[in-house]
């Protein structure tokens, strides 16, 4: 049913009032915070995304979009002092980014992640350092020889409904192919072939990562848009695997074997991973108090992307069905509309204190009171948007509440994360947050802003036209 004119123009006034607190509000969190922030211009899109890791050995096998680069990691360890800093945390581990930086600088690393695809890719990157000789020999023998091409097997992998006609025939017989040879293989050999086989199912497939789904090619002949989209090349699996295989090979046995950067010294000891499988809402409050020194980690952004949505054809590969897929995504961080409130009490009792924070924060609950208006006028264009964005908040503010308990005196939180915008509603993530650190006991000690801000979305801009917003490195301080 359409709005009448007198609706409408109330709706109107009713969404100026709301935008002008939600902006007065705003503007007296900024005056409070203005003097730890500032434009940093070493940081660019490069260093905070995973753009810096394309050509660094390791780092550069896998695209994993939502990670930062590992110069970020090691300038921040280095910035808080190698020699202090015994342990390191990231409670939204990815592909391990932060992992990997802090062990090669000797440091140890603790990694909380949720997704089977992060897990494998840390786990069989550790497995690479007890390789044996003959277990090189094996990968050597898959990329010279290619025996799954002669192999008479096939292994039929899991299928969901996001992700069926993902691939070209003749690339869904050599992936069979592939993963039914590759059952000979040993443990060791078989997780390096599994993640060679990860990083590159979106070359070999009509599909591409966009954000929140994953876009089909128009060749696939599914869910077309009005504007038919052509993703480029689509690549043959043999040639796609082999260059996989010989990438994997050459940063693993040739010269990159250990250089990150110039300064890292390859003869120094190794620090130790611990990865801990699962969401960080579950598993941080079993992480003693007063152990970590640094955290350094980019959580989901509040931006409604899906992981599961995004990386649907790793975790199917993996094994994950329909109802498997529907349960890492209630568990992950609530960053997309389908998320359903959790009862976070029940997780943690001692959470009441800082619920009680975003309880008296008249800023957030401005801002929901906005967005709940907006959803009973029905004029959002999701009516999970608000549920997203309180359960974002309230179970962004638990994380943190973590983070300060197990940080040692003085031992800092690196985070990497983006300001959003919903119907004509800036949200300031980092001012917001960083208050909640702040009440919760961190001492805020800089908030770095990116040089160039990020362009709201087609459909804000198309109402309220382009508001760039910050994109921002917090440093906090367990005081």
């Amino acid at each position: 049913m359409s709005l009448t004119a007198i609706e409408v123009v109330k709706s109107s006034n009713t969404d100026c009032g709301f935008l002008d607190q939600i902006e007065r509000l705003d503007s007296s969190l900024k005056n409070e915070y203005e003097s730890y922030m500032h434009i940093d211009h070493m940081l660019n899109r490069k260093i905070v995304s995973f753009q810096g890791n394309k050509d660094i050995p390791f780092y550069r096998w896998y695209k994993y979009k939502e990670g930062f680069s590992a110069q970020l990691v090691d300038y921040h360890i280095r910035r808080h002092g190698i020699d202090i800093t015994k342990s390191v945390l990231d409670p939204f581990a990815g592909s391990g980014a932060t992992l990997f930086g802090a062990t090669d600088l000797g440091v140890d690393a603790i990694g909380i992640e949720l997704l089977p695809i992060g897990q494998h890719i840390i786990k069989t990157r550790e497995l690479l350092t007890n390789f044996s000789s003959s277990d090189f020999e094996r990968l050597f023998l898959w990329k010279d020889t290619k025996p799954w091409i002669e192999h008479q097997g096939q292994r039929d992998f899991t299928v969901l409904k996001i992700t069926d006609g993902a691939y070209p025939e003749e690339n869904i017989t050599l992936i069979k192919k592939y993963l039914s040879c590759m059952q000979n293989e040993n443990h060791y050999v078989k997780s390096v072939l599994l993640l060679a086989l990860f990083c590159i199912l979106e070359s070999i497939s009509f599909t591409r990562k966009d954000g929140q789904y994953l876009r089909w090619d128009q060749r696939s002949g599914r869910c077309l848009g009005a504007i038919p989209f052509d993703k480029g090349e689509i690549l043959q699996f043999n040639t796609a695997i082999v260059e996989k295989l010989s990438e994997i090979l050459s940063d693993s046995k040739g010269k990159n074997s250990y250089s990150l950067f110039d300064t890292f010294d390859s003869t120094s000891k190794k620090g130790k991973i611990t990865l801990i499988d699962g969401s960080c809402l579950n598993q941080l409050p079993y992480i003693n108090k007063n152990t970590v020194d640094l955290v350094i980690t980019s959580p989901p952004y509040c931006n409604r992307y899906d992981y599961t949505r995004t990386y649907a054809l790793e975790l199917a590969m993996l094994g994950i069905d329909e109802k498997g897929l529907l349960a890492l995504r209630q568990e992950m961080l609530s960053c997309t509309v389908e998320n359903r409130e959790k009862d976070l009490f029940a997780i943690n009792p001692e959470w009441i204190h800082v619920l009680s924070i975003c309880k008296n924060h008249e800023l957030l609950q401005k801002i929901f009171d906005y967005l709940h208006t907006k959803k009973e006028e029905k004029t959002l264009n999701n009516n999970g948007i608000p549920r997203m964005i309180k359960g974002y908040f309230y179970e962004m503010a638990c994380v943190i509440f973590e983070l300060h308990r197990i940080l040692t005196s003085g031992g800092r939180v690196v985070m990497v994360n983006d300001n959003v915008r919903y119907a004509g509603a800036s949200i300031s993530v980092d001012l917001i947050l960083s208050d909640i650190a702040a009440k919760i006991g961190f001492q805020i000690e800089e908030i770095a802003v990116l040089p160039i801000g990020k362009g709201n979305s087609s459909q804000q801009m198309g109402i309220h036209g382009r508001e760039p917003l910050r994109k921002c490195v917090y440093i906090w301080r367990k005081k």
